[in-house]
């Protein structure tokens, strides 16, 4: 699963991202320009942004526990393609905000978004957003929505919203399928994968690297959930292999 080429499978929660920054996109002009994209780690948010970000042309950052208000504004003008921005925030702001306007169609996606609120920054992204009127799509975690609340003048100015799902059946067998096309995978070893793993993308994709591995050594190209617990048996469910299953 490519994301900087964007061959990346369409699983519900990718096909959700992209419906948001759609409708951001074409909104009417007056109407608030932010949307945000909540979920559970695992769920496959940033996977799905980054597979957006390749559609849509956006400029995507990703918020780290250190930023500080000059690193994000940065780190925004580097994806603008100004990666040797420097001047006062206010600089930096103003700069962010003029490139933006210039295309009223590309969007601003910025993961971590959480972060963005915890060490009181999220004013800086409201003022962008409204200075710009260009797409701006926040992700974070599974209380995001909850933290935005309690920021002053966040209320009314989302105007989409969506959350994450876990990923079901029909999204594991596209998952399997884009990242080990070569092995048939049937689906009672699927289903077994995503219940161990909650429907979390990451640790299903963990299970479903442990399938391939157990394929090539029994030399298979389809495996079912008898042949592989016969075998490796491993499960991702958010814990390191135990001495057995990792052997």
């Amino acid at each position: 699963m490519d994301v900087n080429s964007g061959d990346t499978a369409p699983i519900r929660n990718v096909s959700a991202c992209m419906t948001l920054v759609r409708s951001l996109q074409d909104r009417h002009p007056l109407q608030p320009n932010l949307g945000v994209f909540a979920g559970f780690s695992g769920y496959g948010k940033s996977v799905a942004a980054l597979f957006v970000q390749n559609k849509t042309d956006a400029a995507y950052v990703e918020v780290s526990d250190t930023w500080t208000k000059k690193k994000l504004l940065t780190s925004i003008l580097a994806e603008l393609g100004r990666p040797a921005a420097s001047g006062t925030l206010a600089d930096l702001e103003d700069e962010i905000i003029a490139i933006l306007a210039r295309d009223p169609r590309r969007p601003l996606i910025i993961d971590e978004a959480d972060k963005l609120v915890d060490r009181k920054m999220i004013e800086l992204v409201r003022m962008i957003a409204k200075k710009s009127n260009v797409p701006v799509l926040l992700i974070g975690e599974e209380l995001f929505p909850k933290k935005l609340e309690g920021v002053d003048r966040f209320r009314d100015l989302v105007l989409t919203m969506g959350y994450a799902q876990p990923c079901d059946l029909n999204d594991t067998r596209v998952l399997a399928r884009t990242l080990y096309p070569q092995i048939a995978i049937a689906d009672d070893l699927l289903d077994k994968a995503r219940s161990e793993a909650e429907g979390r993308v990451r640790r299903i994709g963990n299970t479903l690297h442990a399938i391939a591995i157990e394929a090539n050594v029994l030399g298979v190209s389809r495996i079912g959930l008898d042949e592989y617990r016969a075998g490796r048996g491993y499960f991702s469910r958010g814990h390191l292999p135990s001495r057995r299953e990792a052997a």
